[in-house]
């Protein structure tokens, strides 16, 4: 059996690994003109079943190296204003497992056969059931099975089930990282909280390695090779609906939002990386009516994008990749024909993807009061 994967990110680079390790042959296609042609990184919280589906996605040699590049996470999700004082609570204080997605995604890419600038322009569903697929400046690649793992935009999604479209939510967000040092350490009440100011909302997280990633892999794993990065505060705020740049830099945006804040957060924002700061928008995708059963599939954002507010896009994707990594195991191992496995991906998938979608949204707009949601 032999699969193509469009789209080099987690959820993809995971199921790869997933089917690598069992002896199934696999590609990935990836649109960007190098692995490292944007930044991918930032802290991710992952929950007990997304932390589980990338350990049984990966070599068990190299969980003791995963083991050491996370942390234990557990946050208040406080309110707090604009001087640091408490206000409120958001809910229930929230735990997990907390990974750097640079970090996850190289050691994902570890030993993975990449192809980059592959921008997919169609498909081909072949006689022999096989599919092609097709790329702007490569060859086409046949595979039993095609998975789009392509993102918000996927260009797999676009020719599988043209009917299903991004939403936006009409909220823009600015993120960032600074890195931390001791003079951030009275923030620490606000690590996983709210601070809530005039129209927007500042939230921050702290990513701290058990042990430095790039020293760990040397230690544990040398095969893999993991960026060289230290600690580092995480920062998100969210502006109003259809807000914008204005001109500014991301930096100067939120700069700007923060008049009469206390001083810690402005050094924080003022201390930060450039290169990594940067504006996003909030689209979502929510899964549709199912397509007619065949050789191509979606992963991920790709067929469920979520609001980040609720904290489960990346746990979902990871959940995707294991759950059709055992189902394609069980049509490699000869117990269930390919067709039937995919269907049966396909069914549970769909149905915790849109739970995911309205779960985050349903979070918006303790957020963003204003956001679409319709």
């Amino acid at each position: 059996m032999r699969v193509s994967v469009v789209g080099a990110g987690l959820g993809g680079l995971a199921l790869a690994q997933g089917l690598r390790g069992a002896g199934i042959d696999v590609d990935v296609f990836e649109r960007d003109p190098g692995i490292v042609a944007r930044f991918q990184g930032y802290r991710l919280v992952l929950d007990p079943i997304g932390f589980q589906a990338v350990r049984d996605c990966l070599p068990m040699r190299w969980h003791p190296l995963l083991d050491e590049i996370v942390m234990d996470a557990s946050a208040e999700q406080l309110v707090l204003d604009p001087q640091l004082n408490e206000i409120g609570r958001l809910g229930a204080g929230r735990t997990g497992i907390v990974v750097d997605r640079q970090v996850l995604r190289h050691l994902l890419l570890t030993g993975l056969t990449v192809h980059t600038d592959a921008a997919l322009t169609g498909y081909d569903v072949l006689a022999d059931g096989k599919v092609q697929a097709r790329f702007a400046r490569r060859d086409p690649a046949t595979a039993d099975l095609l998975v789009g793992a392509d993102g918000v935009t996927s260009a797999v999604r676009g020719v599988l089930s043209p009917q299903t479209t991004p939403a936006d939510t009409g909220v823009r967000f600015v993120i960032g990282r600074t890195p931390l040092t001791d003079e951030f350490a009275g923030l620490s009440k606000a690590y996983g909280s709210k601070i809530a100011g005039d129209g927007v909302s500042l939230l921050l997280g702290a990513m701290r390695f058990r042990t430095p990633p790039k020293q760990a892999a040397e230690q544990l794993a040398p095969e893999v090779t993991l960026p060289d990065i230290g600690d580092y505060v995480r920062w998100a705020m969210i502006l109003p609906p259809n807000g914008s740049l204005e001109n500014l830099t991301a930096q100067d945006t939120v700069l700007s939002r923060m008049d009469g804040w206390h001083p810690q957060l402005r050094t924080l924002i003022e201390q930060a990386d450039p290169d990594n700061s940067t504006l996003l928008s909030i689209r979502v995708v929510k899964p549709g009516e199912r397509w007619a059963s065949g050789p191509v599939t979606l992963l991920g954002d790709a067929i469920h994008a979520t609001s980040p507010t609720g904290g489960n896009g990346a746990n979902t994707a990871l959940r995707d990749a294991d759950l059709l990594r055992r189902c394609l195991i069980e049509a490699g191992e000869g117990r269930q024909d390919l067709l039937s496995v995919v269907d049966d991906y396909e069914r549970q998938m769909f149905e915790y993807g849109a739970e995911a979608v309205r779960s985050s949204l349903e979070k918006l707009p303790a957020f963003a009061p204003e956001a679409k949601l319709s």
